[in-house]
């Protein structure tokens, strides 16, 4: 399949459009023939599989098990959680209908109108609803408890505003969702979980992310306590990466859902739900690529290392085939992703130019005059630098290179992340940095959800997080004056 090699809209010109002709000319995704939905291409979905094959194992680490829910959610479920479905009704995309048929009028098919159904069914925006409905079943003691679940699934939400990876109507995520015998525990798997989002976040995606409960008014439908992991884009902007909620026993009242206790008397069970989408996707392009395109982590790229020959005729390609395959092999054995490019029917600058579009760590070119000198050329995708190195022992270097690109990647972000926060005291100063240099912006609020719909009014920031490592500091609100007892992180958001 061939790679667009066009030159991409420089990021400091046009960051929305860099961004998007990125995802589509590295090959990622595209939109498709449904308004508002994507195809994720195989080099997209190659590194969402990376994506979803450690957070399963760090899920299954931490003792949950992968199950399945229904697609189709009956519309009666919402009414039975007041806030959830407040927070959901504007993206619910509902069925009504089961059946098509000719149209009378020979204009194609419509909708049969005998075809209507009893309940009308949401396709599922989350799962708490028919999952609550499900664990009704389940749970009878404190011996059935707790019960620790994940789905890998796709949801809808109808957005109107779509972005590739970023906000589509229909994007993949995995959700979990976990049953507990006390308040303790579920707040416990709450902030366990935020803290594996947040180890795979900055050791695999590169991405220092900061760990905070979100504000009243960020917070998910139907929660108590919202956490999340806020990171910073490199347009200044913030990305909300992963969230994970203490439910308290509000679906549990909502669906019946009890459980005998230790002494015999009925409780109602306590909840969480937590998750992360392909919305992954665009926190890593926005987060370390450039005007060349991609730069991937290494532990996420699906080829961390591509060797390219440099030859003329058949025999030298022949002759380099042979040692490209020997090296592959060495570093094969070492557990790196290696391929060999030997097309023949396009040029190494095209095939150079195609590997830094897609990201690819490690690119190695092999010649004629490397095979006689016992060397091979080895560039890198992070600093753009190139070298020639002997061939011999090179497994073991480009092993090291590879974990030195990994914490290079994240070391460049996070330096970047922390010069973006910026402490302010007065509404001038607020409004000078978010719209000069933006980022988080770190100020004191006076905790009431009408001024912070106020600021977001007055300039679209929001807050992001309030910092689990917040600490207490008497102040005044930027906004109203009253008084304060911490900082809050804002910042205008994808």
């Amino acid at each position: 399949m061939a790679v667009e090699l066009k030159d991409l809209t420089k990021s400091e010109e046009n960051y929305s459009q860099w961004y998007n002709d990125l995802v589509m000319k590295a090959g990622l995704a595209e939109n498709s023939a449904v308004r508002g939905c994507m195809v994720i291409k195989p080099y997209g979905y190659a590194i969402w599989e990376k994506m979803q094959a450690e957070l399963d194992r760090m899920f299954k680490e931490t003792g949950h098990q992968n199950a399945y829910f229904p697609l189709f959610i009956p519309k009666s479920f919402f009414s039975k959680e007041a806030k959830h479905v407040e927070g959901f009704a504007k993206e619910c995309a509902v069925v009504t209908h089961y059946r098509l048929m000719n149209d009378p009028d020979g204009k194609g098919v419509v909708v049969d109108p005998s075809a209507r159904l009893e309940e009308e069914l949401i396709v599922r925006p989350t799962s708490e609803t028919i999952i609550w409905n499900t664990y009704k079943n389940w749970i009878n003691s404190y011996r059935d408890l707790p019960i620790l679940c994940n789905q890998w699934a796709n949801v809808v939400r109808w957005e109107m505003r779509t972005r590739l990876f970023l906000r589509t109507a229909e994007f993949l995520w995995q959700e979990g969702h976990t049953a507990h015998e006390t308040r303790e525990e579920a707040i416990e798997e709450a902030t366990k979980m935020i803290n594996v989002y947040k180890k795979f976040a900055e050791e695999w995606m590169c991405l220092p992310v900061i760990v905070g409960h979100k504000s009243p008014n960020e917070r998910f439908a139907g929660a108590e306590d919202t956490l999340t992991i806020e990171a910073l884009m490199q347009d200044g902007k913030a990305l909300q990466s992963g969230t994970s909620h203490f439910l308290g026993q509000n679906f549990a009242k909502a669906f019946d859902v009890k459980y005998a206790n230790r002494e015999g008397k009925l409780e109602y069970v306590w909840a969480t739900s937590w998750g992360v989408s392909t919305r992954l996707m665009g926190a890593l392009i926005m987060a370390h690529s450039d005007n060349n395109g991609l730069v991937l982590p290494p532990r996420l790229a699906p080829q961390q290392v591509v060797i390219v020959p440099i030859y003329k005729g058949e025999e030298q390609l022949a002759a380099t085939r042979v040692r490209m395959e020997e090296l592959a092999a060495e570093m094969r054995a070492k557990g790196i992703r290696v391929k060999i490019d030997d097309r023949d029917n396009v040029r190494a600058g095209f095939k150079f130019a195609e590997y830094e579009l897609k990201g690819v760590p490690v690119r190695l070119a092999l010649g004629q005059r490397d095979l006689e000198n016992g060397t091979i050329e080895l560039a890198r995708r992070d600093t753009l630098t190139k070298e020639t190195v002997a061939q011999e022992g090179l497994a073991d270097r480009v092993e090291a290179l590879l974990e030195e690109i990994q914490q290079n990647i994240f070391r460049k972000a996070l330096d970047y992340r922390n010069s973006m926060i910026t402490k302010v005291d007065t509404w001038e100063e607020f409004n000078e940095v978010l719209n000069t240099k933006g980022g988080f912006i770190s100020a004191h609020w006076d905790g009431t959800p009408e001024t912070e719909q106020a600021i977001k009014d007055a300039t679209k920031a929001t807050i992001r997080c309030i910092p689990l490592d917040a600490v207490e500091e008497e102040g005044t609100c930027i906004f109203s004056g009253k008084p304060s007892k911490c900082r809050v992180l804002f910042a205008r958001s994808y």
